[in-house]
C-alpha cells in the first residue's frame, strides 16, 4: 500500500546529516546513535549502512565483517585480528549477529564516543525506533540516508547480487511507508541504477571518491541522480555550479572539522555528511 499522504515530502534546503548516526558521538548505525542524533536540534537526516544477513535480514551495519577494532563477541571478549574475516555479515544469522556487542570496546578512531552495550539493529527494527521517536517527541520527518554495502567482487559471497539486495531493501522501505523519505545511495552504481529503473520514485545518490570529472561521473552512472555525493575534498564552486546546472544537489561526505564544514557551506553545497553531526549546527 502506497502512502500516498506523503508523497509530497520535500528535501531540506541544506541536508545536515549524522554520518552512520553520528559515531563520533555514538556507536556506529545503532538505534541509540540515531535517537542521540535526533537529540540534535538541526539534524535533518540520519546516514547509515546497509548489509544482509544469512537468512535475508536487512541490517544496518558498515563492514563485511565483524570488526576487531570496536566489536566484542557474545560472551564479551575481543575478537582477534587474526580473525577480522571470521564472521562475515553474510555469513551470520541474524539471530548469531544480534548478539554481538557493538558498543563497549573503546574505539580510538572516536575517543569521545560514548561507551555503551549494544547491538547490530535489523533495518526495520531501526526504522520503527526512529519513527516511534518522531511521533512521541512532536518531531518534524527526518529524511533517512541509506546506503548498500555491495560490490561486484563481493557479489554472492558478501552480500546477494544488487537486484536481490535492492529488493530486500525496498520490501522494508515500502512496507514501513517512508519511502519519500529515503535516499538509496551507493558507491556501487548497480544498485542506484536498478533503484532509478524499477523505483523512479526513491530518490537515488552516487557515492563517488574519484579524479574523474563531474561530466565524467554522471556518465559512468548513465542518468542524473538526486545527489552526487563525493569525498568532501573532490568540493570545489566549479563540482557545485556544474550539478546545479543539471539540477543535481552536491551532498559531501565526510566532514569532521568546523574549518572543513564551513567551507562546504560557503560553496553553497545541498547537504553535508558528518560523523561529528553537533559540528553541523554550529
Amino acid at each position: 500500500m502506497k502512502n500516498t499522504s506523503q508523497t509530497d515530502a520535500s528535501f531540506p534546503a541544506l541536508s545536515l546529516e549524522a554520518h552512520r548516526g553520528g559515531r563520533g558521538l555514538m556507536p556506529e548505525n545503532t538505534i541509540i546513535a540515531m535517537i542521540n542524533a535526533m537529540k540534535i536540534e538541526g539534524i535533518t537526516t540520519l546516514e547509515m549502512d546497509t548489509h544482509i544477513t544469512k537468512d535475508h535480514e536487512v541490517v544496518v551495519t558498515h563492514d563485511d565483517y565483524l570488526s576487531p577494532a570496536f566489536m566484542l563477541t557474545p560472551e564479551g571478549k575481543e575478537i582477534p585480528s587474526s580473525d577480522a574475516k571470521k564472521y562475515p555479515i553474510y555469513g551470520l544469522s541474524y539471530a548469531e549477529l544480534s548478539k554481538f556487542d557493538i558498543g563497549t570496546k573503546y574505539y580510538s578512531a572516536f575517543p569521545q564516543q560514548r561507551k555503551i552495550k549494544t547491538y547490530i539493529p535489523r533495518l526495520e527494527d531501526l526504522i520503527d525506533s526512529v519513527q516511534a521517536y518522531i511521533k512521541a517527541n512532536n518531531k518534524k520527518q527526518y529524511f533517512y540516508n541509506i546506503e548498500t554495502k555491495c560490490s561486484e567482487k563481493g557479489d554472492n559471497i558478501l552480500h546477494p547480487e544488487p537486484g536481490r539486495f535492492v529488493e530486500l531493501l525496498m520490501n522494508v522501505i515500502e512496507k514501513k511507508k517512508i519511502t519519500p523519505y529515503v535516499v538509496i545511495q551507493s558507491f556501487d552504481k548497480r544498485t542506484i541504477q536498478i533503484i532509478h529503473k524499477k523505483y523512479p520514485q526513491v530518490k537515488t545518490s552516487y557515492l563517488v571518491n574519484n579524479k574523474k570529472s563531474y561530466e565524467e561521473n554522471i556518465a559512468d552512472l548513465g542518468f542524473k541522480p538526486f545527489i552526487l555525493s563525493p569525498d568532501f575534498k573532490m568540493v570545489d564552486a566549479d563540482l557545485v555550479q556544474k550539478a546545479h546546472r543539471d539540477g543535481v544537489k552536491i551532498v559531501p561526505w565526510t566532514a569532521n572539522s568546523s574549518e572543513e564544514i564551513n567551507r562546504l557551506k560557503g560553496l553553497k553545497v545541498d547537504g553535508i555528511i558528518s560523523d561529528y553531526p553537533d559540528l553541523l549546527v554550529k
